[in-house]
């Protein structure tokens, strides 16, 4: 697959993990557009750099509509893409305007693109927007990315007649812990709540701690039409502002939802802890529970800072716990990346009229323990069973990284002053070892300017984490064996999980899942959720441009975060947004773009601009449609 960069240039992504990019110069990248799936013709390979090589056919369009607007030269008419990725104008004939004028938002369709020398040609098939007209971005996003937005009429039908029944029969067959203390801890603004915690002291010392997963696949049966629609989408996405859910509403935000009070069917992992965190023992049951309350994180927080509540006592244990395995799966040799992000605060027009930092809090990290338990644990009955052959599964697995792009990040930390040894993470010493040094490095950068940068640039030297059938484990988290099993409301892959598990436990007769179809489901739902990915960092970059777009001329503290031979990427330290400084902007000498030191140099100064210094950077210019941002280095 072609990405296509700031710069013009790509990379091709080999479906191969264990084949690096293959570098494609802007002059080499023929009729294909960014996301495509192209045919590359080698070239020899450069010492110190990728292989480069040059598309020679495109084998699969990723889009077959293109969003821009409508421009006018001389004579003839084009399209121009709001996707810098798109990198050539879309040439539109008179005829095939339908209707649309220069300044129009529209869909082009229709694109036929044989010869690199000339435009690609197409027709325009929507108007979306006449000139001056505001159009909802995330409306955009949803057409440019072609999202399932729309669920179909059978599938909203089929979900309507879907009501909580629980037989006497299914109670019967079901662990009761409706009158025990469970409760839900989520974001303040979440519309549907698919886990629960619940914690015992036992009679011997320890711990008996619940996590109650919605039931989904109760209700979503195989091959029906809310799963069919399920597995297309494969996962919720969330954009800014609007969620495109995963399964209908009256499930998602109902029935399948752990609302308070209410009698909901779950699939629980209890686990036996001691107060070190040992675990004695384990099982995976269908149960039934009634939340006994509806916490957010903040409250969490509050009651972990000492505050009161009927529930402390539970709070503060669970919390005590969850630290222990934290600091256990650290040991092991777990990453904990501390990934900065943004939340906006939306008028009723949906314009962002405030950006604050989102703070992970010790409550966050209390859910995601117990989270990643109730994953690594359902993994491991499957993945390494007491007796009997290991059965076809779905994981989630995290390959281990690339050596050049972990050389380059070990070369870059240690250029900002950070000790460590380039060779000690790419030699022969454990993983363990090379994970724990990572680990140091991102804990040592906590609460730095650099924070935001280093964990960046450490999540980009790793490898993608996907879904296989083939168990590697997890790399970063440490895991030997890890599934998805605690989201079965916003991922189709926790919903085959809860399905395959309902098979060889309780010998259900749900659908079999022969290895071959795993194989393929796996794939979908690794692509689809990094189309989510894409959609949700472009929404969230969108807001940030939208809202800088009140502040030009305005000042703000930044910090180099990349550098390519046309100028210096920086992000603004309190919007986290990325703009650039053309080099052509950087005044007082002639600056020559030095790779090996990761710095603009300038030639008579010697003045130097480098990756994680931090700068006063000036904006002036916010293009919305291209979500870009541009500086210059103020006077």
């Amino acid at each position: 697959m072609l990405q296509i960069v700031n710069g013009g240039f790509g990379f091709v992504v080999h479906k191969d993990p264990d084949m690096n990019d293959i570098f494609i110069a802007a002059r080499n990248l023929g009729t294909a557009f960014n996301g495509d799936t192209v045919e590359v013709a080698i070239f020899a390979k450069q010492k110190g750099k990728n292989i480069e090589g040059q598309i020679v056919g495109v084998l699969k369009r990723k889009r077959e509509e293109i969003i821009g607007t409508i421009k006018k030269s001389k004579s003839f008419y084009f399209v121009d893409p709001d996707d810098a990725g798109i990198h050539r104008d879309i040439y539109i004939a008179k005829e095939s305007l339908n209707g649309a004028n220069e300044g129009d938002k529209v869909i082009a369709g229709g694109i036929e693109w044989d010869n690199p020398v000339l435009n690609p040609e197409g027709k325009v098939i929507e108007i979306l927007g006449k000139k001056g007209s505001p159009v909802s971005e995330a409306d955009l996003i949803v057409r440019e990315m072609n999202l399932p937005y729309k669920f179909p009429a059978n599938v909203l039908e089929a979900a309507e007649q879907i009501e909580i029944n629980v037989t006497p029969q299914e109670l019967k067959r079901r662990l009761d812990y409706r009158n025990k203390i469970v409760f839900t801890i989520d974001p303040e603004d979440a519309k549907d709540f698919d886990d629960a915690l619940s914690i015992e002291e036992l009679g011997n010392g320890n711990y008996s701690v619940g996590v109650h997963i919605a039931d989904v696949a109760h209700y979503v049966k195989a091959d029906s039409e809310i799963d069919k629609q399920a597995l297309l989408r494969g996962n919720s996405i969330y954009l800014v502002g609007r969620v495109i859910p995963m399964l209908p509403e009256k499930l998602s935000n109902n029935i399948c939802s752990l609302v308070p009070g209410e009698d909901r069917l779950t699939y629980s992992v209890i686990v036996e802890l001691t107060p070190r965190c040992k675990i004695v023992s384990y099982e995976i049951k269908k149960t039934i529970i009634k939340s006994t309350h509806r916490f957010n994180y903040d409250e969490v927080q509050v009651v972990i800072d000492g505050g009161d509540s009927e529930f402390k006592k539970e709070i503060l244990s669970l919390n005590k716990l969850a630290r222990s395995l934290r600091k256990k799966r650290l040991k092991e040799g777990g990453i904990e990346f501390f990934s900065s992000e943004v939340k906006f605060e939306l008028d009723e027009n949906n314009v962002p009229v405030r950006v604050l930092k989102k703070e992970t809090k010790e409550s966050n990290m209390l859910v995601e323990e117990f989270m990643l338990l109730a994953n690594k644990l359902t993994a491991r009955y499957v993945g390494a069973p007491e007796s009997g052959p290991v059965k076809p599964f779905i994981y989630r697995v995290h390959d281990l990284p690339d050596p050049e792009k972990i050389n380059e990040f070990a070369k870059f930390v240690k250029s900002l002053g950070y000790s460590i040894d380039p060779h000690s993470l790419t030699g022969g010493t454990s993983r363990k070892s090379k994970l724990n040094q990572v680990q140091e490095i991102i804990q040592s950068a906590k609460g730095t300017d650099e924070e935001a940068l280093i964990n960046e640039l450490a999540i980009r030297s790793m490898a993608k984490a996907v879904y296989s059938v083939n168990n590697i484990g997890h790399y970063g988290l440490g895991f030997k064996y890890y599934t998805h099993f605690t989201s079965p409301i916003r991922r189709y892959s926790d919903l085959i999980v809860h399905r395959l598990l309902s098979n060889y436990l309780h010998y259900e007769k749900q659908r079999n899942y022969p290895l071959p179809e795993l194989d393929s489901i796996s794939d979908h739902i690794s692509e689809t959720e990094r189309t989510a990915v894409d959609a949700e960092r472009l929404s969230v970059k969108q807001k940030q441009v939208q809202y800088l777009k009140n502040h030009l001329g305005e000042e703000f503290d930044a910090i180099i975060s990349g550098l390519a031979h046309f100028g210096i990427f920086i992000k603004i330290l309190d919007v986290l947004a990325e703009g650039l400084i053309k080099v052509r902007d950087l005044e007082g000498d002639f600056y020559v773009y030095d790779e090996k030191k990761y710095a603009f140099i300038g030639r008579s100064t010697r003045k130097q601009f480098r990756l994680g210094d931090r700068l006063r950077v000036k904006l002036v210019r916010a293009d919305l449609e291209k979500t870009e941002l541009d500086f210059i280095i103020p006077e």
